[in-house]
C-alpha cells in the first residue's frame, strides 16, 4: 500500500507559478485565486542593494501522518484515504473552521462553489494513470518530486536517501509529508535555513514515520 509524499528542492523555485495555473486547470479553481491548494510563501532578506535576496518556499497541504484537522473534524469529514491521503468529503462538511484552525500550514480554505472547507488532494484522482501530481508534472525546474515512501525504488525515496532535508512546524508533531531539501550551494543553504530547523537524514527518520504509518492505517479509506 502506497503512502505517499513530495521532496522540494526549493532552491529551484523561480516563482513562476506554473504549478498553481496546473493546480487550478486540474481541480475547477478559478484563475487568481490566492492560496487555495498550493502555493509559493516569499521571505525578503538582506539590509542593503548589495545583499538583498528573495527565498521562494513552494507549499501545499502537507498530508500529515498524524493530521489535525482529521481529528478535530466532528463529522468525519475530514479524513484519510489509501496512500495517506488526507481529503474532505463534502456532503459531510458544516464549514465549522475547525479544520482550518488545527491546520498548522494553512492549507484549507472555504470553497464558495462547493460549499464546503477544501484543500490540496495530491491530486489523487490523477496518480493511477499519470503516477504524479499536476503541479509537480507542471514544473519547469522539477522542483516537486511526487512518489511513494514505500516504494525503495521510487525517485523520491532515492534522493531523499541521498539529501539532507527538513519539514515545516515540526515541533507540531504532526510528521509532515513535504520535505524540503536542504540546499546543496552553501551560501543558499545559510540564506534560507531558518534558527531552529532541525536537519534529517531518511535513515534516521524513517523509523518514526513507518511506525505512525502503520499506526494509522487501520483509519485509510478506500479512495
Amino acid at each position: 500500500m502506497a503512502n505517499y509524499a513530495i521532496a522540494l528542492e526549493y532552491q529551484n523555485c523561480i516563482d513562476c507559478r506554473a504549478c498553481e495555473v496546473a493546480c487550478k486547470d486540474e481541480n475547477g479553481v478559478m484563475l487568481g485565486a490566492d492560496k487555495q491548494r498550493i502555493w509559493v510563501g516569499i521571505v525578503e532578506g538582506g539590509q542593503t542593494l548589495a545583499d538583498v535576496f528573495l527565498n521562494f518556499y513552494p507549499s501545499q497541504c502537507n498530508h500529515c501522518v498524524d493530521a489535525p484537522c482529521v481529528t478535530v473534524c466532528p463529522t468525519g469529514a475530514s479524513h484519510f484515504v489509501e496512500g495517506g491521503i488526507v481529503k474532505v468529503d463534502y456532503d459531510m462538511c458544516i464549514i465549522c473552521k475547525g479544520c482550518m484552525e488545527a491546520c498548522p500550514y494553512e492549507a484549507r480554505f472555504v470553497d464558495e462553489t462547493r460549499h464546503a472547507v477544501d484543500k490540496c488532494t495530491f491530486c489523487d484522482g490523477r496518480i493511477q494513470e499519470y503516477g504524479t501530481t499536476a503541479c509537480s508534472a507542471t514544473c519547469p525546474t522539477k522542483v516537486r518530486t511526487f512518489g511513494d515512501l514505500e516504494d525503495e525504488n521510487s525517485d523520491i525515496v532515492k534522493l531523499l536517501k541521498e539529501r539532507e532535508f527538513f519539514v515545516l512546524k515540526e515541533n507540531e508533531g504532526t510528521l509532515p509529508k513535504l520535505f524540503y531539501l536542504v540546499p546543496e550551494d552553501e551560501e543558499y543553504r545559510k540564506r534560507t535555513l531558518g534558527e531552529g530547523i532541525k536537519i534529517h537524514r531518511w535513515e534516521d527518520i524513517k523509523p518514526l514515520y513507518e511506525a505512525a504509518t502503520q499506526a494509522k492505517k487501520p483509519e485509510w479509506k478506500k479512495a
